[in-house]
């Protein structure tokens, strides 16, 4: 009788959960049906409001097109330019070598040179290298190299008794351009921009470039001019074509207008737009050319405005160039809007179309959800291989009171898909998935074991607690998996695995939520030991490591916000004078007790947490207060992804430019980094290189490729690692690769540092082998005041 009331009673909770879970199933799709009707209600709202949108929209769409058309062509014109500004520089660096060869004998030589060069150039009107008369040797003749092509094409140059090859300062871009202020302010590679002017010269109109060039002792020597035909320019301006009845134009500093309005059919109304331009048009500070030309013109240097003229609205796009000039394009407003009436026209027929289609996808997404609320189960299986996948694994263990868990890896298994294609990966998968089971099926194997697909090639059997048997079920399952062999199309494939397992004990009863990551630390740990399985053994303290990870990285980020880290200085002996001749600047951590942790503690965390470069700025910023005020040299480690960030780098030159210190800092690269990308590496290298900088590779002989470093990197100095070093009193053979070292970098005038030179012995070995520089605790071990003195006896 009661087993008759208990099955009843079962029965009745089967119904009732039946029942629940019906009415669970009409609320859903009445719930469904609500949300459906509220949504088409409210894409009708939406799409009436989008109309407004989408006019704005295209709108915006289309003033980025125009603006982007308008960049374009600035770049080109601010190209030109940039090209005529460096053919000007080329010729005053020809002006200059020809300094001292004065005398009319030189002339010839200096005119040919320059003859070939206005020949090889297009657009090009005259050159000219004018010599200041007080810069030329005592009774050498003034002369003056001046270069034009005339009206018949042919070159032509000044008389040589022309008033104006005597005096430069006569001639007409002189005067327009050459202020008294800019003549106290002149500098090497400047360049300045004069008006259009008509030349009488080349009897045409020209823009001049004038570069000054100066002597070895910076004393100005002349002026280097070009001149350059506008019509060259004019050419670019004709070209641009937004719509039909759009014009683009130039203005230079002296209002004076190229335009390809000139070709218009109605030139009175071209007229009144020019005279417009003129009245509206701003002053424009030309932007930084050379950033136009490498990268994107950039939108700030981007002026937009409206211009109406003759009842006519224009929407008009201003920017400077580097000769002083305003580059515009205007393009009809009518033109510009005349792209929005075919939209409204069709976004009202799309609002209709919209709510018919939306009403017919509303019934399918209600057919389908309803599908999906019976698809739910299915969730829970992996689609390749028909099993359990991770999602229920998860469930199956917070249910589970104890187990044990192991995980299968297929080794090389990415390789497999690479070689022979993801086909070929699924039916290994699915191959492994059948032998498994049948393995575990006949023989007997485990029983009550339920196999997983985890993702990928990595898959779990979860069953009965069998930790005293868990090495023998390893083995097992090892020694049948190494087995295996599975053909595609005709190539026979080896399948091998690793494997590991961890138990949860009896006694521990409740939810296994450790379970699935310490099987896996027990399969990392077969892999980092070459082994084909392993099982967890918390006594191994692996997750105590990972945990002692946590804690520093907690530290690190602390110290980070509090600014508790500071630089330490050991000093660097110069073995020819017996004197402390630099620093190495080396991070140290406070903690929170005031304690100073050494780098070893703390540095592997912050660099595999990403926080190495926040560090490094700091050291920047410290050290270069530290030595602002003094003279000796300092050295400041940088590893290869510090390189690598070009906001740190970019962030180190602006330091560099702003303390001047950069003529007494040394960037120690440290050589056991392995250097994927030597042009990055160069680049910065060239950077610092500019403000003084030197440049060590630091730890040199541990890595596999440093003598590559040095034939491929600028370096100045070596610090060869102390592994060498320490045993040089003892060990012929490091005493023969250092020697070998020493001699390579001597032959290549690269200077060297020993490191971690502990006593008398082996600084005498040191100094036998002629190396420049001693740093270790012979010397002085790291302190965080800086070392006078060399103490050592």
């Amino acid at each position: 009788m009661p087993l008759s009331r208990a099955r009843r009673l079962r029965r009745w909770m089967r119904g009732l959960s039946d029942v629940a879970q019906a009415s669970s199933k009409r609320s859903i799709k009445w719930l469904l049906l609500l949300l459906v009707a509220l949504f088409v209600a409210a894409m009708w709202i939406l799409s009436s409001l989008n109309l407004n949108y989408s006019q704005k929209a295209l709108a915006d769409l289309r003033r980025d097109e125009i603006e982007e058309i308008f960049l374009s062509n600035l770049n080109q014109i601010v190209s030109r330019q940039h090209v005529y500004g460096l053919y000007t520089e080329g010729l005053a660096r020809l002006g200059e070598l020809t300094y001292r060869l004065t005398g009319d004998e030189q002339r010839p030589q200096l005119e040919t040179a320059m003859k070939s060069m206005l020949k090889d150039f297009s657009g090009v009107a005259g050159i000219g290298i004018w010599f200041e008369k007080e810069r030329l040797p005592a009774g050498a003749p003034a002369y003056t190299s001046y270069l034009f092509v005339g009206s018949n094409g042919q070159v032509k140059s000044l008389p040589a008794g022309a008033s104006a090859s005597s005096n430069y300062r006569q001639q007409p871009w002189f005067e327009m351009v050459m202020t008294p202020e800019r003549l106290q302010q002149l500098a090497p590679k400047q360049k300045f921009w004069t008006p259009v002017y008509y030349s009488e010269q080349t009897d045409k109109a020209v823009l001049t470039i004038i570069s000054p060039m100066f002597t070895a002792n910076g004393r100005l020597l002349g002026m280097v001019t070009t001149d350059w035909e506008a019509e060259q320019i004019i050419d670019l301006v004709s070209r641009v074509e937004v719509t039909p009845n759009s014009f683009s134009f130039l203005i230079d500093s002296n209002n004076r207008k190229l335009s390809s309005l000139s070709r218009s059919g109605d030139p009175l109304h071209a007229q009144h737009i020019m005279d417009a331009l003129v009245a509206q048009s701003p002053s424009y500070v030309a932007p930084d050319y050379s950033a136009l030309i490498t990268s994107q013109a950039p939108k700030k240097s981007l002026e937009s405005s409206v211009l109406e003229v003759d009842g006519r609205a224009y929407t008009l796009y201003l920017a400077g160039t580097p000769a002083g000039m305003s580059f515009g394009i205007g393009v009809p407003q009518d033109e510009v809007d005349a792209v929005l009436v075919p939209m409204r026209d069709s976004n009202y027929r799309i609002l209709t179309i919209t709510g018919l289609v939306m009403l017919l996808l509303s019934g399918y997404l209600v057919y389908r959800i309803s599908a999906l609320v019976k698809e739910l189960q299915a969730s829970y299986t992996d689609a390749l291989t028909g099993l359990p996948n991770r999602a229920r694994l998860l469930q199956d263990l917070n249910r589970s009171a104890d187990g044990t868990l192991m995980l299968i890896n297929l080794d090389r298994f990415k390789e497999i898909n690479s070689l022979f294609g993801h086909r070929c990966g699924d039916q290994v998968l699915q191959n492994i998935t059948e032998r498994l089971q049948r393995f575990a099926r006949e023989q007997r194997i485990w029983p009550g074991a339920r196999l997983y697909r985890l993702q990928g090639d990595e898959f779990a059997l979860f069953g009965p607690n069998t930790e005293e048997e868990a090495q023998d079920l390893l083995q097992r399952y090892s020694d049948f998996l190494q087995n295996q062999q599975l053909l595609w199309q005709e190539q026979e494939l080896n399948v091998d695995a690793t494997l590991g397992i961890a138990n949860a004990s009896v006694k521990g009863r409740g939810r296994l939520d450790s379970l699935l990551s310490q099987a896996t630390v027990a399969l990392r740990q077969a892999r980092l030991q070459g082994l084909n399985f392993h099982t967890y053994d918390s006594e191994q303290g692996v997750e105590q490591a990972y945990e002692q990870n946590l804690v520093w990285a907690r530290r690190v980020k602390e110290a980070l916000q509090a600014g508790r880290f500071e630089p330490w200085f050991q000093p660097i002996l110069d073995n020819r004078s017996g004197n402390i001749a630099k620093y190495e600047c080396l991070v140290r951590m406070v903690d929170a007790e005031g304690n100073t942790v050494a780098p070893g503690q703390f540095l592997g965390v912050a660099h595999r947490l990403r926080l190495g470069r926040q560090i490094t700025r700091i050291m920047v910023d410290k050290c270069f207060e530290a030595f602002a005020d003094l003279s000796v040299e300092f050295s400041i480690n940088l590893a290869y992804p510090d390189m690598m960030d070009s906001e740190l780098t970019a962030y180190i030159c602006q330091r560099l430019q702003q303390t001047g210190v950069g003529s007494r800092v040394i960037f120690e690269l440290l050589e056991s980094d392995g250097i994927e990308n030597y042009d990055e590496i160069r680049h910065f290298i060239d950077q610092v290189k500019v403000y003084g900088c030197r440049i060590a590779i630091d730890d040199f002989g541990t890595g596999y490729s440093n003598f590559e470093h040095l034939l491929r990197l600028n370096v100045d100095l070596i610090k060869i690692d102390g592994s060498l070093i320490r045993h040089l009193h003892q060990d012929r053979t490091a005493f023969l690769v250092t020697q070998g070292i020493v001699q390579f970098a001597r032959t290549l005038g690269i200077g060297t540092v020993a490191e971690f030179v502990h006593c008398e012995a082996v600084q005498q070995q040191v100094l036998a082998l002629g190396i420049d520089f001693s740093q270790g605790e012979y010397v002085s071990m790291p302190k965080p005041d800086l070392v006078q003195e060399h103490a050592a006896c």
